[in-house]
């Protein structure tokens, strides 16, 4: 079959222009930064936006100010959440190459760029709850570096809400 010639197609879409019942067709566009949705059970199967993962640990911003402090004597700092005995259950703040991690250490995430460990038993206890990094009057722990600034960190928890659980992977 012969094909149109291109000044007979623009002769019979002249027309059809003109007529406001006939419109072109428009197809869906992706757009960029849209959302992807995902079915979570507490939503009964329904579709919703992209869960943002909670953050296992975060600071007050007293914390943030005495971890800037420490930073100036020492730059590379990591946090250990201490699980008893001598120093109680204070997350202890130490150089981070004097501290050695072991194999059962688990790092929660980050404040201002400072891993935040814990042992992997206080993890299993602990886990329903973001860790809240805190700072109070008083002295630190005896080898943390805290220690003799008059203020010392304190831990403080929140318990995630089921939503949270589900998006984290502890159900």
């Amino acid at each position: 079959m012969p094909r149109k010639s291109s000044a007979s197609f623009d002769r019979l879409k002249a027309p059809l222009q003109a007529d406001k019942r006939f419109r072109r067709a428009r197809l869906p566009v992706a757009r960029r930064n849209t959302p992807k949705l995902y079915q979570l059970p507490e939503t009964g199967g329904r579709m919703t936006e992209a869960p943002t993962i909670p953050p296992r640990v975060t600071a007050t911003a007293a914390a943030l100010r005495l971890i800037e402090k420490i930073r100036k004597d020492h730059p590379e700092i990591i946090f250990h959440q201490s699980g008893g005995c001598c120093d109680g259950s204070s997350p202890m703040c130490y150089p981070a190459d004097e501290f050695r991690l072991g194999d059962v250490d688990i790092c929660l995430g980050a404040v201002d760029g400072v891993p935040v460990y814990i042992s992997s038993s206080q993890f299993d206890a602990w886990r329903h709850t973001q860790l809240i990094l805190d700072v109070v009057p008083g002295r630190g722990g005896m080898f943390s570096l805290d220690n003799g600034r008059e203020q010392r960190f304190l831990s403080r928890a929140r318990a995630f809400s089921a939503e949270e659980r589900v998006i984290l992977g502890d159900t």
